[in-house]
């Protein structure tokens, strides 16, 4: 099992970034997603955990559920 970590995307995912995070099993972003479109781009390569972060408003609290598995 390969596991994923990310954090402080700030609305940008860097292509280097997804290259990296391809095979794993599972991701975790570990907060300061910046826009849905990042879990998104997650969610493609892996079933996601998201914790989120300071920067994290109200904008993102309807995307993110309370448990996401």
């Amino acid at each position: 099992m390969r596991i994923g970590l990310i954090s402080d995307t700030h609305g940008l995912m860097r292509p280097e970034a997804l290259n990296a995070l391809r095979g794993s099993s599972h991701i975790l972003h570990a907060g300061d997603i910046g826009a849905p479109a990042i879990l998104e781009a997650l969610r493609a390569i892996a079933p996601l955990t998201v914790v989120r972060g300071n920067n994290d408003g109200a904008a993102l609290a309807w995307v993110i559920r309370d448990t996401e598995t």
